[in-house]
């Protein structure tokens, strides 16, 4: 099944792109919603907030705030924190401008019987803008120490992963979404100078 349906004319696509989703998004759109239970998705519908962009922009502006008057590499982690929270916001919207993919919670009956409520627009469903946040915090994660490091790591899979347990995205919406993520936060650290020289061997003589 192809993934990208373009509608042609004689002067090339038009956008919006129509998505298609994937035979692997549809199987496991389906077992999520034949095996779900109201509990578990009231769990994982209040644990996606951890990767909202209202949240994580307030968060990065109050950091941001913080920051002012400190030293000058902490300046810089503001900066970038901020920079990189507004960019991983603004994004996805653009993108949805240029794709329409239906969002798994509008083409299923049985997930809705079983209490997964509908998340926001209908053909709004790539790329995951809550996974994009994610990704760009996941790579930023990468100048800490393994061990903070890794905990960040798994939070953002975590909160990255409950987007397909609600059926708010498919599977490779996810997946795009979170690869765009660190993609955006590495292309950034060119302006904003993050990290600091030091801290960047230190990462990589880790990894």
């Amino acid at each position: 099944m192809s993934r990208v349906r373009r509608i042609q004319s004689g002067r090339g696509p038009h956008f919006p792109v129509t998505i298609r989703p994937t035979k692997v998004d549809v199987v496991a759109a389906r077992e999520i919603a034949r095996d779900t239970a109201p509990a578990p998705e009231e769990v994982a519908r209040a644990l996606t907030w951890g990767a909202d962009e209202k949240i994580l922009l307030v968060l990065a502006g109050a950091g941001w705030l913080a920051s002012r008057g400190r030293e000058e590499w902490l300046r810089r982690a503001g900066n970038h924190a901020l920079l990189v929270a507004v960019a991983a916001a603004l994004l996805p919207h653009g993108m949805k401008r240029l794709f329409d993919q239906t969002r798994p919670d509008r083409t299923t009956v049985l997930g809705h019987i079983h209490g997964i409520s509908f998340s926001g627009k209908r053909e709004d469903a790539f790329p995951s803008g809550h996974a994009l946040h994610m990704g760009a915090l996941a790579s930023a994660a990468g100048t800490l120490p393994a061990g903070p490091r890794r905990a960040v790591r798994a939070l953002a899979i975590g909160l990255s992963l409950t987007r397909v347990v609600i059926l708010a995205h498919w599977v490779t919406d996810v997946v795009a979404g979170f690869a765009l993520g660190a993609m955006l936060e590495r292309l950034l650290r060119l302006w904003t100078g993050y990290p600091r020289p030091s801290q960047e061997d230190n990462t990589l003589a880790d990894t």
